[in-house]
């Protein structure tokens, strides 16, 4: 009688075609190659339970589905935190790039002049304009966007339910906004800038036609951190 962990081929099961002796080798000599191979462990399970009847419950079957549902699930979200870390990596090269972009200007023109030929497509946008509430004492180049005194409280709040205050805002872009903008906007970002009391209100503002890059539900960290960069930068020139 043969042993059943005799590695010798015995004779084929009846009804069944005789398994080539190299494959029957290869799984001898290395039995995790059918291990690591999902499709091939789940027609074995299928073999097995059509093998037991239709009345019988293979358990360990069902709980390799359970486990391979898992998986999943675990691979995806692997995959997701891998997503966003790259994202978040290449977000932070992009807006370090514009910062120092900011800070190789010499003077206010040169400043504004920069913002949308070379600092929009460092960050990948369309637009980035600053916008400023008309005060005739301000030496503010062509490039900037005057406004009536008190637009930029109603520009941040549109569209809002419950203005707050001088948070960054992420939206849809309105059609409120596309004169400011010069061009058809999908989504928008409004950067309040605080200079002072001595000097008027202030907005960065900045356009995608991409209508995902700015969402309600993205983080605004390295937007605050070019904003207040961009603040600083800004009054240095302002007090030359």
């Amino acid at each position: 009688m043969t042993d059943a962990l005799d590695p010798t081929p015995g004779p084929p099961s009846l009804g069944q075609p005789p398994l080539d002796p190299a494959v029957r080798d290869r799984l001898l000599a290395d039995p995790g190659a059918i291990l690591g191979d999902r499709d091939l462990m789940r027609a074995l399970v299928a073999a097995r339970e059509a093998q037991a009847g239709a009345n019988v419950i293979d358990i360990r079957g069902r709980a390799m589905e359970a486990l391979e549902t898992r998986l999943d699930r675990l691979e995806t979200t692997h995959e997701t935190v891998i997503a966003a870390a790259y994202d978040n990596l290449s977000g932070m090269a992009m807006v370090h790039r514009a910062v120092l972009g900011l800070l190789e200007s010499a003077d206010l023109a040169e400043f504004a002049a920069a913002l949308h030929s070379d600092i929009a497509p460092l960050l990948r946008i369309e637009t980035l304009r600053l916008i400023v509430e008309a005060d005739p004492s301000l030496p503010l180049p062509p490039e900037a966007v005057r406004v009536p005194q008190g637009s930029i409280d109603p520009i941040i709040a549109a569209g809002r339910r419950a203005p707050r205050g001088n948070d960054i805002v992420l939206r849809a872009a309105l059609v409120l906004t596309r004169p400011l903008h010069g061009r058809t906007i999908a989504s928008e970002a409004l950067l309040p800038l605080d200079l002072g009391a001595d000097h008027p209100q202030a907005l960065l503002l900045m356009g995608s036609a991409d209508a995902t890059r700015f969402l309600p539900a993205h983080g605004t960290d390295l937007l605050r951190f070019f904003a207040q960069v961009f603040r600083l930068v800004l009054l240095q020139h302002l007090r030359r």
